[in-house]
């Protein structure tokens, strides 16, 4: 109920401050700021609108802007929950010419920001307006969406430019991306000035993350909302605290997350996001608009506790070609993939490299042994294949693929499935401990809440901890050279650099304080391994310093594309002539163990190997009297989420026994539908250890048997033995006193 007040009340400041800018400032910009002719323009595209074809008309959006013109405005209707309303409305009214739509206000114009530009002006606060201006392309295919382009003005994507071209205008810009054929246009830069078109196959969306879209004068960035994304395998990844402050769409009396996500994936725009039961019960609520396509806006998310936004993380399209020969699987994904695809049994050897693309494939011979396809039947053939988008190991961001290929009278039959999550039982802690001259630290892996965790999975939340024992040490730590090492072939990435500064972000997170004494540095990051090996060892340069550490400023790049700035406590790389991390001479060096249990992540049931966690002190080798530096080494067991757990495509739903959270997809000819399915109440049990339980309460059963049983045969042959009468009168009289009768007197 107090959700459902709060968003009526925002809902109505916002109405009031939006129509009140509109009877305060509209005026004087529309005055002020006149285009040439103000009545000549109006005429000639109230002409252009009126001899267009109804299928032809379009729609032009400016995120964040807010069109203030009172003499031209011809309909407010609050209470409107969907642009899409909106903008039908506009569509069917032949005066209206531009709408200013938030959350539940639809304001219609009779004319727009070509008349008078000067009535286009900023508005992201309290939130953010959506300004649509009615268009006509008529020499442009016909786009069934409820807009045809975004625009962004100041702004252009860098990099990417396919073709370009010189019109002269922008909507000759905007028809010439529509009308390509060479590649799937998704955007354009309009230059104003120079009326350059460059047209590109990339957008916001696809580049996410590559910090290619900036601000450039005079440049309006043109984005395509007609082009076609995949909608098939998607992932939504959630994203807590906080929601939109305008949304696109708002649906009531829906039932369920799944619901209200299945909206999204089919709203008649490129939708990126949703929240579900944040303003109100089974209220949904629908953007088109994600964190990448808002780097412009102003503060556009509310911050509100338990709330949760849904981002769309990434879709693809699986299809399988099943050739005489071979099988060639082809994926096409709604964003720029850089990593490799590769056959999970051969992962060096029937790989390939993707570099840039959003189209990719890999073609596994039948008779390539390196390829590992396995024949199920005379006309059945079988492999798994991984999507792996770092190029050296397994993240949480991958996808496993069990694809088919099954001949019968020419007929073609696919099947994917995707086993991204498994489950284990968490068991004692673990705690790792070097024994060095002052301070004593050591190395510890946990949860974000900071509890000792022994066992996880690829994609688990953990963090990396570096502890000095002693509470009351006067020294604080820095770390640096922090590198992840693969136990068989000795490949290694790199998370920390010589200054203690994350190399990549999506992999490790910057190291910081856990607490305010300084003792404890932490840095979170996501489980993962290596292709090959089952096993991932960590080694850090850990540096005391007296009486506390200065941070160091690195310049990262987020999960936006945007260069930040943050602290991270390492330190810059001094000057030693032995420095390697694989090998140092040590002057001194004292072990001792606490525990001998390693973090041990399992997935569906891989056999657990048992490793040591050592952290060793290391002396530099210099003359000058500086903190010593200790080589903290770890290694842990990891194994992959991807199951691919059958082959059959009949076994793709889960069935209600199962323990684990699984994602599936199944692909037959041309249909393709993605099932969900979530089994929480299983438990794992050890069959060895039930075995040997129940062995030994049988046995225990068996002992405490054959002990009453002989303690009763001894009592029944005590009684048989006792004599059934006295011998004589006097032996008679002492067995009775002896029992208890009383003695007469």
């Amino acid at each position: 109920m107090n959700r459902s007040r709060n968003t009526c009340w925002l809902s109505a400041v916002t109405a009031f401050i939006l129509i009140l800018s509109l009877l305060t400032r509209g005026t004087a910009a529309q005055t002020d700021s006149p285009a040439a002719d103000a009545t000549e323009i109006v005429d000639s595209i109230d002409a252009a609108l009126q001899d267009c074809p109804k299928d032809k008309i379009s729609f032009e959006m400016v995120t964040g802007y807010v069109y203030s013109a009172p003499a031209d405005m011809l309909d407010s209707l609050p209470g409107t929950l969907k642009i899409t309303d909106c903008l039908d409305i506009c569509r069917n009214n032949a005066s209206c010419m531009a709408v200013n739509y938030e959350t539940g206000l639809c304001v219609l114009f009779a004319s727009n920001a070509d008349v008078y530009p000067g009535a286009l002006t900023v508005s992201d606060f309290p939130v953010f307006t959506l300004y649509v201006q009615k268009n006509c392309l008529a020499d442009a295919p016909v786009c069934a969406r409820a807009w045809s382009f975004e625009r962004v003005m100041g702004f252009e994507l860098e990099g990417f430019s396919r073709k370009v071209e010189k019109v002269s205008s922008r909507l000759e810009c905007e028809a010439v991306c529509m009308n390509e054929k060479g590649f799937p246009c998704r955007s354009a830069n309009f230059n104003n000035e120079t009326l350059d078109c460059s047209i590109s196959d990339m957008d916001r969306h696809t580049v996410v993350g590559t910090g290619s879209f900036k601000r450039s004068d005079n440049t309006d960035f043109l984005e395509n909302n007609c082009v076609d994304d995949p909608v098939r395998l998607c992932e939504f990844q959630k994203m807590e605290g906080r929601i939109l402050k305008t949304v696109d769409s708002v649906f009531q009396d829906v039932e369920s997350l799944d619901e209200c996500k299945q909206l999204c994936l089919e709203a008649p725009y490129r939708c990126h996001s949703f929240d579900y039961n944040d303003t109100g019960d089974k209220v949904c609520r629908l953007s088109h608009h994600a964190a990448a396509t808002l780097t412009h806006i102003n503060n556009p998310y509310l911050d509100l506790v338990d709330s949760s936004t849904y981002e769309l993380s990434s879709c693809y399209n699986v299809t399988i070609d099943c050739r005489s020969g071979d099988m060639v699987a082809r994926i096409k994904t709604s964003k720029i993939f850089n990593g490799k695809i590769y056959s999970k049994g051969s992962p060096t050897t029937c790989v390939n490299d993707i570099n840039n693309s959003l189209e990719f494939e890999i073609e596994m011979p039948y008779n390539d042994v390196e390829c590992n396809v396995k024949r199920d039947s005379a006309s059945r053939y079988s492999s798994d294949i991984v999507i792996q988008h770092h190029d050296t190991i397994v993240t949480s961001a991958d996808l496993g693929l069990s694809v088919h290929c099954q001949y019968d009278l020419s007929n073609k039959s696919v099947s994917n499935r995707v086993d991204l999550q498994v489950t284990g039982e968490v068991e004692p802690a673990l705690e790792e401990e070097s024994i060095v001259e002052s301070p004593n630290v050591i190395m510890r892996i946990t949860d974000r809440g900071g509890e000792d965790v022994v066992s996880a999975a690829v994609g688990d939340m953990l963090e990396l901890r570096f502890e000095i024992v002693d509470k009351n040490s006067p020294y604080e730590i820095l770390v640096r050279n922090l590198i992840a090492l693969e136990g068989g072939e000795g490949n290694q990435i790199e998370l920390l650099d010589s200054r203690g500064c994350p190399v990549e972000l999506s992999i490790l997170r910057p190291l910081l304080k856990v607490d305010e004494t300084g003792k404890i540095l932490g840095a979170s990051f996501d489980a993962f391994k290596f292709p090959t090996s089952e096993t991932v060892q960590f080694r850090a340069l850990v540096t005391p310093c007296i009486p506390f550490c200065e941070p160091v400023v690195c310049d990262i790049v987020d999960f936006s594309g945007q260069v930040k700035k943050t602290e991270s406590y390492g330190r810059k790389k001094r000057s030693l002539q032995s420095s390697s991390l694989n090998g140092r001479r040590s002057s001194s060096q004292v072990i001792r163990w606490l525990t001998s249990r390693h973090i041990d992540v399992e997935g569906f049931g891989a056999p657990a190997s048992k490793e040591l966690s050592v952290a060793t002190r290391f002396k530099r080798e210099t003359e000058t009297d500086v903190p010593e530096e200790h080589l903290v080494v770890q290694s842990i067991t990891i194994t992959d989420k991807f199951g691919f757990r059958g082959k059959s495509p009949k076994k793709v739903s889960g069935t209600k026994n199962s323990s684990s959270k699984s994602r599936s997809s199944s692909v037959t000819g041309e249909e393709e539908d993605l099932v969900l399915t979530e089994a929480l109440g299983g438990s794992c049990i050890n069959t060895i250890g039930l075995i040997l339980g129940c062995s030994v309460f049988l046995v225990a059963q068996l002992i405490l048997i054959v002990a009453w049983t002989a303690v009763w045969h001894r009592r029944r042959r005590n009684k048989l033995e006792e004599p059934l009468a006295p011998s004589t009168t006097t032996e008679s009289l002492r067995q009775l006193y002896d029992s208890g009768y009383p003695r007469r007197v």
